[in-house]
Formats: structure tokens, C-alpha cells, sequence
């Protein structure tokens, strides 16, 4: 198959928000004999490595950027074993979800409406509704080129709130395979559960508008959408990105946003929250620079 290697590829046509200018080159790596490869040309790339999942939470600038991009595409289709289900980083999570509700396997529907992939739900320990993937997970499968593939238990690793790291000495490794233990159940209950999760995201998110996610993580207690919606930033613009008019804690590219608008509306954000609230908000985006 090979490693696939394209020079300046542009975030904004690989991300969900639609910003960023040329990364350096990115690397699609989709089998396990593609790995090796990948290895050298890290080595040799000039650039600063960064893995792109379903590019669902980054807000990139839009200028040229020093990134080499891994992106995994290993999806193919997920194995059960029993009440274990094991993945491809690649796939994404709604086709991950969509096997479990099949299978009648429950434990993944409060994650209905992820839209990334399953290595980036891990990177980012993605959670909705109360539930985060690390509740689920049993085993992850990482790779760094020093020591290959190798896999590590996920009581071993470290997870907080959007925040995963392997076991120490492991480096900074790339996710490549997850394992997950669910319950068994009835396909049309679990099928429900997801349903009702998504009609409540369709009802209180712009889940169908180019947008990053949550930009800023929720403070212990409070929910920073609610700060932001009192100290008056739903539906907010600057140029041609605003803060959506259904949940003001979701950034929206308007068409033809530019990343310079995105970070000037944030900060100001989160200035006046600060001002009125006394509570400092943290982005949850990465921004690519």
C-alpha cells in the first residue's frame, strides 16, 4: 500500500472549522507495514510532527505553517469479541457507534454526534453528557518509531478532562488501535439511547455548521457556554465568524472566516467573562500557529 505523502496540504480543507493555511506536508499512513516508513520520513521531514484525526477540534492560522501532518486511515471494520470491541484509530465514531448499535452493545451513546475519529476521541478523552471515552476503554494500541507497535493498558495511562498521556516513558506517542469492554442490549434500545442523545445535540448545538466543537473547556462547576451566553456572546460576530446563536461555547466559520477573527472573538470572550465572572476560561480548541 505505502505511505501516502502530500506537500502543503491546507487545514483549512482539513478541518471542521475550515481556517489554516499550508502545513509542510502530511503523511497518511493506513496499514501496519506503512508504519516503518512513517518513521523515516519523521526523521527527515524538518517539520514538527502533529497527528490529524477527523480535524474536529483545531483552530489553525491561516498562514503557512512548520507541521508535518500524521493522519491515521487504518479504519476498516471494528472486531467483537463477546463485550469487546477493538478499532481501527482511523475509524470514525460514528461508524464505530453505528456497528455497536448493530451488535446490540451499549456503553458509546452519550458520544453520538463525535464526529471525529477514534484516535482523536482518545487523544482528546472526548466526552458528552456526563460520559468520557476513557470509561469505556480496556487497552490502547500506540506506536512511536523508537519502539514500534505496542500495547498499553488504559488503566496505566493518564486521562483528565479532554486530556489523555500514555504511561511514562513512552514518549508522545501516535494512537493506532482502542479496545473497548460495553454491555450488551437490546440493538433497538441502544439504537434509541443514541437517538435521543443526537436529537438533543440537533436541538442545543450547530452540529451541522463548520465549527470546531466546544471551544473552551467548562470550568469545575459551571458551564462555560452559559458564562459566555450571560455575559452576552451567543450569536456574537466579528467578520464572517461568530459564536453560534444555539449554544454560545460553539465557534462557527460563518463562510470565508479568517483565523485572525476567530482568536481576536475568543480572547475578547474571554476577557469579558473574566471581568464579569472572575473566572478565567481555558480553550479546549488546539490552535495550530
Amino acid at each position: 500500500m505505502g505511505l501516502d505523502v502530500r506537500q502543503r496540504p491546507l487545514l483549512k480543507e482539513l478541518t471542521t472549522l475550515g481556517l489554516g493555511g499550508a502545513a509542510l506536508a502530511e503523511a497518511v499512513v493506513r496499514a501496519e507495514s506503512d508504519l516503518d516508513e512513517l518513521g523515516r520520513f519523521m526523521a527527515g521531514s524538518g517539520g514538527r510532527p502533529f497527528v490529524l484525526g477527523g480535524g474536529s477540534n483545531l483552530l489553525a492560522e491561516d498562514h503557512d505553517l512548520e507541521l508535518v501532518l500524521l493522519a491515521v486511515r487504518n479504519a476498516g471494520t471494528p472486531e467483537r469479541s463477546g463485550q469487546t470491541v477493538r478499532c481501527g484509530a482511523g475509524t470514525r465514531m460514528p461508524s464505530l457507534l453505528k456497528f455497536c448499535e448493530e451488535a446490540g452493545l451499549s456503553g458509546l451513546e452519550p458520544l453520538a454526534g463525535i464526529p471525529g475519529t477514534v484516535g482523536g476521541a482518545v487523544a482528546m478523552n472526548a466526552g458528552s453528557y456526563g460520559a468520557e471515552i476513557k470509561d469505556l476503554l480496556t487497552r490502547i494500541r500506540l506506536w512511536t518509531p523508537q519502539r514500534g507497535l505496542f500495547w498499553v493498558e488504559a488503566k496505566d495511562c493518564s486521562f483528565g478532562y479532554r486530556h489523555f498521556s500514555a504511561p511514562e516513558g513512552t514518549g508522545r506517542p501516535l494512537v493506532w488501535e482502542a479496545e473497548f469492554a460495553l454491555a450488551p442490549a437490546e440493538p433497538g434500545a441502544v439504537r434509541a439511547k443514541a437517538r435521543e442523545t443526537l436529537d438533543k445535540k440537533k436541538a442545543t448545538q450547530p452540529i451541522a455548521a463548520r465549527s470546531a466543537g466546544c471551544v473552551f473547556k467548562n470550568p469545575p462547576g459551571q458551564s462555560a457556554g452559559k458564562l459566555l451566553d450571560e455575559a452576552g456572546f451567543k450569536g456574537k460576530r466579528l467578520g464572517n465568524m461568530g459564536f453560534s446563536e444555539l449554544h454560545a461555547n460553539f465557534l462557527v466559520n460563518l463562510g470565508g472566516g479568517r483565523s485572525a477573527e476567530a482568536l481576536e472573538l475568543l480572547e475578547t470572550a474571554r476577557n469579558a467573562v473574566f471581568e464579569r465572572f472572575g473566572t478565567r476560561l481555558e480553550l479546549e480548541v488546539i490552535v495550530l500557529s
